[in-house]
Parts: C-alpha cells; sequence; structure tokens
C-alpha cells in the first residue's frame, strides 16, 4: 500500500502555514515520530488496552458475581461468551463502516457507547442484566477494534515508525491480558466487582480526548463513497457468530451434537452466502480480489495460528499455577510477567530481523520461535517453574513479532480506502485463533483430564492426569501453529515488493 500525505483539514486550517508551497501540511507531519503524536497515540493505546482487558479481568471477577447476583454456571459463561460472540460477529461489518463514515467518527462512537454501558454496570440486578450489558459493550468494542489501528497508519507515514507504533501496542494489549488478572484480584480484595466495569468510563473519556484534538478528520479521498452491503454484512455476522459458538458448542455440547453440527453448517451456508453475493454485488463489502493477495491471506492465517498458540498458553498456565502449584491469582498473574518482559526487551530484535530478512524470513523466524517455545512448556509441565518461564519467554518473542510484523503487513496489502477493513480481517484472524484455541484446551482437557476441574488440593493421581493433559495440549497447539502459521508466513511478501493496490 502506497502511503499519501493527508488533505489540510479543518482542524489545521485555522493555523497559520509558514511551509513552503507543495510542502506537507501540519496534519499530515503530525505523527512523523511518536514523539510529535504522542496525545493521538496514547489515546489509541488506550482503546486497544480496554479492548484486550476487558474479558481478562472479569473472568477473576466471576466467583464474586456468581455470589451476589446469584447466577448460574451457564450464565457466567455468557457473562464473557456474549461479548466475545458479539464483538466476533461485528468486526468485518464496523471495518466496513469505518472506511465510508469515517475511521476517527467510528472509533469515537464505539469508545463513547463503550464508556456509556460501562457506567450502567451499577443499575444491574441480575445475571440475565450483565449478560446483555456485555453484549452491548461487545457491540460498541467491535466498533473500536477496525479503527484503532487502521489510524496508526493515519499518524505514521513511515514503516518502521508505524511498526514501532503498533509494536508498542501489542505489549500494551499483552500487558493488559497477563497483568490484567492480578490488578483485579489486588481490587477485588477493597473494592465491588462493579468498579472493573465502571473504570472503563473515564478511560473512554480520555481517549475520545485524545481522538478529537490529536487525529484529523477523515478526509473524502480516504473513505468509501459506496453504501454498506447490507446482505453482505449480515452474512458476516452470521458466519462470525454461528462459527465462533460452534467451537464453544463442542466442548460443552461435543462435536457430534445437533447443535454443534448446525451452527458448523449455519458458518458454512453463511460464508456461502457472503461469497456469492459479493461476485454480485454492484458495491460489495470486500473485494474478493483483497483476499487473493497472498500477503493479506498469509497475514491472516498467520495470526489464526499465534492466537491459537496465545490462548492455550495463557489458560493453561493459568489453570497450572493456580490448580496444580496451588498460587493465588495474584501470584499466578505475576507468573506470566516473562510474556510481557519479553514483549518489551525484544524490539531491538525484531526490528534488526526485519531491516536484514524482511517479513516472510523474520515471521517464520518468530513462527519457529513459537513452536519452540510451546514445545518447551510440554517440556517443563512438572518440571518447575523457571523451565516455564523460557518457554513462555521464547514464545512470547515469536507471538510479538508475528503479532506486529501481519499487522503491519496485511494492512498496507490493502487498498487506501480500505484500511478498517484490514485491521477488521487482523482481528477476525485473531479472534478465530482464540475460538479454536478455546476448543482444543476444552477439548483436551474433556477427553483426557476431567470435563470439571476439581478443587484444589489435588491428588497425585489426578495431577499426573493433568500434566499428562497439558502436554498432549502444548503438542498440539505447537503443530497447529507449525502448520497454520507457517504456511501463511511462507506467502507473505515484503512492502517494498509487495502488489500495489
Amino acid at each position: 500500500m502506497s502511503t499519501t500525505t493527508s488533505e489540510p483539514t479543518s482542524e489545521s486550517a485555522s493555523e497559520p502555514s509558514t511551509a513552503p508551497a507543495g510542502a506537507p501540511t501540519p496534519s499530515a507531519v503530525v505523527g512523523r515520530t511518536l514523539r510529535q503524536a504522542w496525545l493521538p497515540f496514547a489515546a489509541l493505546c488506550l482503546c486497544f488496552f480496554v479492548e484486550m482487558v476487558d474479558n481478562t479481568v472479569l473472568t477473576i471477577a466471576l466467583p464474586t458475581m456468581s455470589r451476589d447476583l446469584n447466577a448460574s454456571t451457564t450464565q457466567l459463561q455468557w457473562v464473557t461468551g456474549a461479548y466475545s460472540l458479539m464483538f466476533g460477529s461485528l468486526l468485518l461489518t464496523s471495518g466496513s463502516l469505518a472506511d465510508r463514515f469515517g475511521r476517527r467518527r467510528v472509533l469515537t462512537v464505539g469508545l463513547a457507547g463503550f464508556g456509556l454501558v460501562s457506567a450502567l454496570v451499577w443499575v444491574v440486578q441480575d445475571a440475565n442484566q450483565l449478560i446483555a450489558l456485555r453484549a452491548v459493550m461487545g457491540l460498541f468494542a467491535a466498533c473500536m477494534a477496525p479503527a484503532t489501528m487502521s489510524l496508526v497508519f493515519r499518524l505514521f507515514d513511515d514503516e518502521k515508525v508505524r511498526m514501532r507504533a503498533i509494536s508498542i501496542m501489542v505489549i500494551v494489549g499483552m500487558s493488559a491480558m497477563a497483568l490484567g488478572p492480578v490488578v483485579a484480584g489486588g481490587a477485588l480484595a477493597t473494592v465491588s466487582w462493579h468498579w472493573l466495569l465502571f473504570v472503563n468510563t473515564p478511560i473512554a473519556a480520555f481517549a475520545i480526548l485524545g481522538l478529537m484534538f490529536g487525529v484529523p478528520r477523515d478526509t473524502p479521498e480516504d473513505l468509501h463513497a459506496t453504501p454498506l452491503d447490507i446482505p453482505a454484512a449480515l452474512a458476516t455476522m452470521a458466519a462470525m457468530g454461528l462459527g465462533c459458538y460452534a467451537f464453544t458448542s463442542g466442548v460443552d455440547n461435543g462435536w457430534t451434537s445437533p447443535l454443534t453440527i448446525a451452527c458448523f453448517a449455519g458458518a458454512v451456508l453463511a460464508v456461502v452466502v457472503f461469497v456469492l453475493r459479493e461476485r454480485r454485488a454492484v458495491h460489495p463489502m470486500i473485494d474478493l480480489s483483497v483476499l487473493a493477495h497472498p500477503t493479506v491471506r498469509g497475514s491472516a492465517l498467520a495470526q489464526i495460528g499465534s492466537s491459537v498458540a496465545m490462548m492455550a498458553a495463557m489458560f493453561m498456565l493459568i489453570l497450572h499455577f493456580q490448580f496444580a502449584l496451588g498460587w493465588s491469582p495474584m501470584k499466578a498473574g505475576l507468573g506470566n510477567l516473562p510474556f510481557v518482559v519479553m514483549m518489551i526487551v525484544s524490539s531491538p530484535v525484531s526490528e534488526k530481523l526485519i531491516a536484514r530478512y524482511g517479513h516472510r524470513i523474520t515471521c517464520l523466524i518468530a513462527t519457529a520461535c513459537v513452536v519452540a517455545g510451546t514445545l518447551v512448556l510440554a517440556y517443563g509441565v512438572g518440571h518447575g517453574y523457571w523451565i516455564l518461564a523460557i518457554g513462555m519467554g521464547i514464545m512470547a518473542l515469536g507471538l510479538r513479532i508475528i503479532m506486529t510484523v501481519c499487522a503491519v503487513a496485511l494492512i498496507e496489502a490493502m487498498p487506501e480506502d480500505q484500511t478498517s477493513m484490514g485491521t477488521a480481517l487482523n482481528d477476525v484472524g485473531q479472534e478465530l485463533g482464540n475460538s479454536l484455541g478455546t476448543a482444543v484446551v476444552g477439548t483436551i482437557l474433556a477427553a483426557l483430564v476431567a470435563q470439571t476441574l476439581p478443587d484444589a488440593p489435588w491428588s497425585p493421581e489426578f495431577l499426573a492426569s493433568f500434566f499428562h493433559g497439558e502436554r498432549v495440549i502444548f503438542l498440539v497447539v505447537a503443530a497447529l501453529v507449525a502448520v497454520i502459521s507457517g504456511y501463511g508466513c511462507s506467502t507473505l511478501t515484503d512492502s517494498r515488493t509487495a502488489d500495489e493496490h
């Protein structure tokens, strides 16, 4: 994707310009460096933070919610499931809206809605009301996600700066996921669980201020002028919603249950309807030729594989620390610190690899790191924390590179008026990977260990059974990453040699 300078906006028009004719306007140069764009970039990081931390933080509070709201196990599952299902279903639609009506506008609406709905947590009286509130939060979060990363491309026109900016956003997201349970666990000792949702309100307010004062408005040249393809939008909602729920149903009800089969069949049918619609539509939601681009397809596949590994590792390690080792939730959260530390210290390594080898070779090296880290985790089960910490560090290095490089490569491969859709495709890959990772963990645990894990302390026999299941999970995940991310990364092309759209 070739980069272009933005046209002067109304926000900059009132300022006198001393630049010579043909020089970039102030709104175009504001994001040449991270320091110049610190305010809007901080706002975008806040957006990404609340997207990543929300479900992670809330999981710690589920037992407290169950007591306060007299919620059943199924209702507790839907407290997190309703958010994830709505979020995943609407990603492509919200990306299409952002490319048509303005990325800053859609992100601002998403932030405002997310903050306002979060504040309504104080009026929740029962579990069903909380589920409904979480579903609406998922809707607004879906509006935020595609526009967040695409606005990074508005702020920064240099690929190295973009890569560094998205690296920071990935670090923020991973830190939120790893440290969220620690902060939430400490907070629950002194305050009500309602504060874990209400805190989104001031964060959203600060982010909106950063956007309004730091990000220029979209210009007509940056956006689609075509109408939204409503039938295609409905088809993508059905495909993502049914597809993600099918993985959950497979774990809960069995992979051959009528509900699971019906969900998978419905998802496949929705995909077929979507493809047929897009081939005939005058103004398609997505130009299907974009999906044939090797970098777009390869980046999405690499994100699926890396998300499988991240979801499986973080889920299993929390179980390992709390149940097998008997750690407290706070200590278990701190046990994930090698993920965060490696994300931070590995920036020079990843940048040097990209400069020397380009996207494709760098991402293949990263995939090898994820596979190697997962294999170390499989070996480390039963061998003490420090072996697991080494595995987490190696895996985190690979995850950080894949998530950063593939996000940049995918969005750069998209046409300039479809950058939000590119971000949405990136997020869809991650959501599918999360669903697949959860399904792998749940299925193997149920088959090899138990349908429901008992309270600690565990007997030596059950502990040995859990360790066996954990090893099998990590080995299966390593194989999935090698195949899915390995193939995806092998098809990447460097931005300097990629086909222009």
